[in-house]
């Protein structure tokens, strides 16, 4: 026992790292998570206390443990015992397969990047980009929802500046829990967007188990108070018009609560932009053409850098208005105890009839639809009657004037309108943006003469 061992340097050396490294792992690593777990919770405690809406400790937990539990909830253990039944299969072989969908669904959110990083970066890109406005039907309706229901955003989709804009002008309520599509899917961009609090949705699942475990994941965070956002119409707007909503999470949404339990608050957002950046792809996708949005890090980078260096030299000009309308909320409680025959249904309806009152008007659709309508115009005139449907949209009555020269500039820039003398038009070169923004003028600000495009 106490003789003297020779070994080779190489040897001793790897004997020592892996001393160390077992060492870190079993009395280092914990200490030191456990000191940066501790500062975390003082941190959002603090940060808490500036919300309207606390973030919810579900809204905390680690991954692993919320994949766990949502693994071996009953809903989803009678899903996996169904579906290794129906496709002939090892029920263990399923039970992976639900394990899978749980990794891709669940978030991992981490509050210093949501606050820290993100909320920054969200602020940058939505000044920078636009003349931010954001107003209330009724604030106080807004500001005094109950402290302890579960409140849900719900929105128009415009464009994928909606989750930069919404995430950026919500910061003082609440970290928001978006559902993104398998656009987001892309490295490094889907790392940021879990750690934002995001879950990834198959749009076209044809599975009944993925569903199952979507559906656990949607009822855990409703039943936990987590402030949630979603998007009824499921993608894009591609003509510029609303489109119908479609029932899956809300559907998950009412089915995760009942009459005793939390009441869940539906917040309708409108979002209206002079100038959408993806008009031109989804234009595109109404002819019925290809409808993908390239993610690839590297055409990104140029267009940040485009940008970047028309500020330096001076012509940067940015896109003009984007404003965001929070409308009435809508209570499911108070909404049940009326009673329907189709609740869900009814349900989508008004919260839908509720986003296209609260659209906000701004000044190039007004133009595109009053060219549209009319032919052409007396610039004058023209201005006349934008200013005059935004003092009629009910809550812009200050002068428009900087930004109904800011979008007429734009349209003419982007040959959708021209100018002859005194006289605008249509360009007759894109008439399919013309009928784009057209379609998004809120009915309450048309003029009587004119009617929503078809």
């Amino acid at each position: 026992m106490t003789q003297t061992v020779e070994l080779p340097l190489w040897l001793f050396v790897l004997i020592v790292v892996f001393a160390m490294v077992t060492f870190a792992s079993h009395f280092l690593f914990p200490s030191v998570r456990w000191f940066f777990r501790r500062r975390l919770e003082r941190a959002v405690a603090r940060l808490n206390q500036r919300l309207q809406r606390p973030i919810q400790p579900f809204k905390l937990a680690r991954r692993h443990d919320m994949i766990q539990r949502l693994i071996y909830d009953p809903q989803v253990g009678k899903a996996v015992q169904h579906h290794a039944l129906e496709a002939g299969i090892p029920e263990a072989v399923a039970s992976e397969q639900a394990r899978r969908y749980a990794r891709e669904i669940v978030p991992s959110f981490s509050a210093f990047a949501y606050f820290s990083f993100a909320i920054r970066l969200a602020r940058l890109l939505s000044n920078t980009f636009y003349e931010v406005r954001l107003s209330y039907e009724d604030e106080d309706a807004v500001r005094t929802i109950d402290p302890d229901a579960t409140v849900v955003f719900v929105m128009n989709h415009r464009s994928n500046m909606d989750y930069v804009l919404v995430t950026y002008l919500a910061a003082p309520h609440s970290a928001l829990s978006y559902a993104v599509g398998e656009w987001a899917r892309v490295w490094p961009l889907s790392r940021l967007i879990r750690a934002m609090g995001a879950y990834f949705i198959r749009r076209k699942s044809g599975s009944e188990l993925y569903r199952q475990v979507l559906s656990t994941y949607v009822r855990h965070a409703t039943e936990a108070g987590v402030t949630q956002a979603m998007f009824p119409e499921g993608g894009l707007s591609l003509t510029g018009a609303l489109a119908r909503p479609k029932l899956g999470l809300l559907k998950y949404i009412m089915d995760g609560t009942t009459s005793q339990g939390r009441d869940v608050v539906f917040v309708p957002v409108a979002l209206n932009y002079d100038r959408v950046l993806e008009d031109t792809i989804l234009t595109r996708a109404a002819l019925g053409k290809e409808r993908r949005f390239r993610a690839r890090i590297g055409v990104i980078a140029r267009w940040i850098f485009k940008q970047f260096w028309r500020r330096v030299i001076g012509r940067y000009k940015r896109f003009g208005l984007a404003s965001v309308r929070y409308g009435m909320p809508i209570s499911l409680k108070e909404f049940r105890a009326e009673g329907s025959d189709d609740m869900m249904t009814d349900l989508a309806r008004t919260l839908m009839q509720r986003i296209q009152y609260a659209i906000p008007l701004v000044p190039a659709p007004a133009a595109c639809l009053l060219i549209r309508d009319n032919g052409q115009m007396a610039e004058q005139d023209l201005r006349s009657c934008i200013q005059t449907m935004m003092e009629r949209d009910g809550r812009q009555s200050q002068d428009n004037a900087p930004d109904i020269s800011s979008a007429l500039d734009q349209l003419i820039e982007r040959r959708i309108l021209k100018r002859q003398g005194d006289i605008l038009s249509a360009s007759g070169q894109r008439g399919d943006l013309l009928e784009y923004y057209a379609a998004s003028v809120p009915v309450s600000a048309r003029p009587s003469n004119s009617a929503p495009a078809k």
